[in-house]
């Protein structure tokens, strides 16, 4: 890339769907307003459950041949996001999904929860310095809900972010770039109650079997620790289609999805996070980009 637009916002994220779950408004927002919208995906999600029965042999127990399949659903999860610019740390394939906290896969050789954090973080060094984002979008310490894979995500964005600004680090690797902003993903939970209230009353004219609950969604976190609020409902249809091009691992009926577990639960147009590093312009900011020139 010679010439950048203006606006480059970076998302690094575990596995294809996460990024249509957690931040699909924010990126088709962005990606229509002009932004440069670049999505790193760490691994390939070998280890995901399969919903459709169709598909199951997929799964890493039978074929193994669930990533390659997630590598197409996350394809067209960007078309209908519009974002053009995404990619796999160190290439397709590079770190494998290392499944739940205590499985076996952790410690499988290539799991991403093993990689060395430097290694790691080189590939994604050559990715800000390539497009020079202003904005990073990533996941708190704990993964926003404890997944190994969703950690190790965490501490290579914050590495790399750190190495990618530091001039004796791997010249090869571009020239040094600093990230102005930096946030993570919140979901308050305050939000999250009032997108549920609704629920029992469409559950009958849905397919799922059953609701979730607040309780049942991970990460939730407290109100105060949201700084800014994106609102996507303008683009609540593109991230909708995004997730139900996830199709191994989401399902989709209007304004409610589940995952394996088959529980409906909200979709949430209306994204949140928490700026950890730059300065807040607003409270809360509506604009990831507030304050830089």
């Amino acid at each position: 890339m010679t010439e950048l637009p203006a606006r480059r916002l970076l998302l690094v994220h575990a596995h294809p769907d996460d990024e249509s779950i957690n931040n699909g408004a924010t990126m088709a927002k962005y990606a229509a307003e002009g932004a440069l919208v670049t999505l790193v995906t760490c691994t390939l999600g070998e280890e995901g459950e399969v919903i459709p029965p169709e598909l199951a042999l997929l799964a890493s127990g039978f074929e193994d041949r669930l990533g390659p399949h997630r590598v197409k659903e996350l394809a067209a999860a960007m078309r209908e996001l519009g974002v053009r610019d995404h990619r796999f740390l160190g290439g397709e394939g590079r770190w494998r999904d290392s499944g739940m906290r205590g499985a076996e896969q952790n410690r499988r050789p290539g799991a991403f929860w093993g990689a060395d954090l430097d290694e790691a973080a080189a590939p994604l060094v050559e990715v800000i310095r390539e497009v020079r984002p202003q904005v990073l979008v990533t996941y708190d310490p704990d993964g926003g809900y404890g997944h190994p894979d969703h950690i190790q995500a965490h501490r290579v964005a914050m590495r790399a972010a750190d190495l990618a600004a530091e001039r004796a680090f791997r010249r090869d690797l571009g020239e040094p770039h600093v990230i102005g902003k930096i946030y993570w993903n919140r979901l308050p939970r305050k939000a999250a109650e009032e997108a549920f209230a609704p629920l029992p009353a469409a559950l009958p004219g849905l397919s799922f079997p059953a609701a979730a609950t607040v309780e049942d969604v991970p990460g939730l976190s407290d109100d105060d620790a949201v700084t800014t609020v994106i609102d996507g409902r303008a683009y609540a249809g593109a991230k909708a289609a995004a997730m139900a091009a996830h199709a191994t691992q989401v399902e989709v009926e209007g304004a409610w999805f589940a995952l394996s577990n088959k529980l409906a639960q909200p979709l949430f147009p209306v994204e949140f996070y928490e700026l950890v590093r730059g300065r807040a312009e607003g409270a809360p900011e509506t604009d990831l980009f507030a304050g830089i020139a």
